[in-house]
């Protein structure tokens, strides 16, 4: 078998190079929590579109009332009221105030709010004993987004607060990339649909449900399927799955067993092998190339090579794939509690563990002494000894991808 071998940096670059964003569909705002935005947008307005009052008070001239305290009370005589989304022309001139709720346009005249803790009031004389400098309580005209101001970036994720921004900038609908339609193919006649009764030798499908978990929570849309092995079986269902779909990924014979059938099969429909074996561990055997144009995942069987390959070089293509500009997991800092050793120094070997807060201080704990698949619903993190280093000792400050 003939083996492109790289290192996994590599392996992660010509993936990101091979792969384009998907076409762009423009969707209600409500819609778009988590999606790609696909366009630099600007704001259409200005937020707020008056110069708005922060607080329930009073609109006044601050140099009026700039001596006033308790011993040096100003009165001012109320002129009228204004009220936010309310229409009041009526200025203010020297000697008087205007009552002003929250939102309220600032009427003219006026250059600072005073809150109402600061003043008592009988009839329509309002006594004032502190002053409020220009500007006070004041929300200038488009403090929160200017019109024209860039406000979204094209690949930037759309969290829930930058929603709330796009609707005050004037956006009812956004552009977004597609989301990726994707089909996860597990191989194995061991293999078997959890809820089914499980025989002698046979074991659930655990990687199939892990690799749909993780791709639902990017909001990828996804099938996935059981097949036998049988070189025919998984020859015809990859020729017919990736008509229909933006991206295969493939779970379990992708190496070189007897029983090994993905790459043949692959090979037989002539897609376009850019890598199949990386230096990385766990999850060498990742493959990836093209097949009709469409991004092709060769995933090992073993569920720590599976969820490996699969968060290092699949999911990066896959968000890649739909148009984001940062497509990796979340990073944070922490220092390991202890030392972290590479068992070989040719490739890079990722390490999962948990937190814990010592001090006041993040600290990664390497999972240890428990079977591959508690240690894969437990880890929190993983962190990546580099190709070529032997150990990271503890306490060093390292970049952990966040799991949780």
């Amino acid at each position: 078998m003939n083996k492109v071998q790289m290192g996994y940096d590599e392996a992660l670059k010509v993936t990101l190079e091979t792969i384009a964003p998907l076409g762009i569909e423009r969707i209600a705002l409500s819609a778009c929590t988590d999606r790609i935005v696909a366009e630099d947008l600007r704001s259409t307005v200005n937020s707020p579109s008056i110069h708005a009052s922060m607080k329930d008070g009073y609109a006044v001239r601050s140099d009026e009332i700039e001596h006033a305290s308790p011993k040096n009370q100003v009165r001012l005589r109320l002129i009228g009221v204004a009220a936010a989304g309310g229409r009041s022309d009526q200025p203010v001139t020297g000697g008087t105030a205007i009552r002003i709720l929250t939102g309220a346009k600032i009427p003219e005249g006026a250059d600072a709010v005073l809150a109402e803790e600061f003043t008592s009031r009988e009839g329509d004389m309002l006594t004032v004993f502190n002053n409020a400098h220009p500007g006070r309580n004041i929300l200038p005209k488009g403090a929160d987004v200017a019109e024209n101001e860039l406000v979204a970036s094209r690949g930037s994720r759309l969290s829930p607060g930058m929603l709330g921004i796009l609707a005050a900038a004037g956006y009812s609908t956004l552009p977004v990339y597609r989301q990726p339609r994707l089909a996860i193919l597990a191989t194995g006649d061991e293999l078997v649909v959890p809820g089914h009764p499980l025989p002698d030798g046979k074991l659930y499908a655990s990687n199939l449900e892990m690799l749909n978990g993780w791709c639902q929570r990017y909001g990828m849309r996804t099938t996935f399927a059981i097949l036998s092995d049988r070189p025919d079986t998984i020859t015809a269902e990859l020729a017919e799955r990736v008509k229909s779909h933006d991206a295969l990924i493939t779970s379990g014979g992708a190496w070189t067993g007897d029983r090994d059938y993905v790459a043949e099969a692959l090979g037989t429909l002539g897609w376009e092998k850019y890598f199949h074996w990386i230096r990385m561990g766990p999850g060498k055997p990742v493959g990836f190339g093209l097949l009709e144009q469409k991004p092709i995942f060769l995933l090992p069987g073993g569920p720590p090579s599976n969820l490996t390959a699969f968060l290092q070089i699949a999911l990066p293509g896959l968000l890649a794939l739909g148009g984001n500009k940062t497509p990796s997991l979340p990073r944070i800092m922490v220092k390991l509690a202890d030392t972290l050793t590479s068992r070989q120094t040719d490739w890079t070997e990722f390490v999962y563990g948990v937190f814990r807060s010592v001090d006041g201080h993040a600290l990664f704990d390497p999972l240890r002494g428990i079977s591959r698949l508690k240690a894969l619903a437990r880890a929190e993190g993983v962190v990546a000894i580099p190709e070529g280093v032997k150990s990271l000792p503890a306490g060093t400050v390292v970049s952990v991808q966040l799991l949780v």
